[in-house]
């Protein structure tokens, strides 16, 4: 992930990230308390999930998910590469940047890593935290199944999901 804007540096108000990655790395349904998120996809392919609706996204579109609409994704290619830009809705700051950085380390080269530790093999308990200092929540399976219908999962077997 490259930040090329964070909240620090626009009054709270925005941050936009170039991110990559590779199926498998897609974060589980939650949603963003203080901010509207934006994707817009560079290169390969996304499958998102708000409320009732999936909606394909390839090169050149933009998906729009407002804030506090529980959302998902997966990445239908082999590689994606996207625009993350988050939008401060009240007076709390963007919270986006600040969890991706305090999750990370700094990468050693722009290669995506194959052994990287994803969400479906860590505990949870420490992006949970992270998550509710910066204004993102996720949900429950519980809450999953009612807020994302057609979501069939985390770690769903892509292969056998319609493309």
């Amino acid at each position: 992930m490259s930040f090329l804007a964070r909240g620090e540096d626009t009054g709270g108000r925005f941050a936009l990230m170039e991110a990559q990655a590779k199926p498998g790395n897609e974060p589980p349904p939650h949603l963003h308390e203080w901010e509207h998120e934006t994707f817009y996809v560079l290169e390969g392919a996304m499958e998102v999930y708000c409320e009732d609706k999936v909606l394909m996204a390839h090169p050149g579109e933009v998906v729009f998910i407002p804030q506090g609409k529980p959302h998902a994704f997966y990445i239908r290619s082999p590689h994606i590469r996207i625009l993350i830009l988050v939008q401060a809705v009240g007076d709390r700051a963007v919270g986006l940047d600040r969890y991706f950085t305090q999750m990370a380390e700094p990468a050693t080269s722009m290669n995506l890593p194959t052994e990287a530790v994803t969400y479906l093999m860590d505990d949870p308990s420490h992006a949970i935290h992270l998550g509710e200092a910066n204004g993102i929540r996720f949900l429950s399976p519980e809450e999953t199944a009612k807020e994302l219908p057609h979501y069939p999962g985390f770690g769903a077997n892509l292969e056998k999901i319609g493309q």
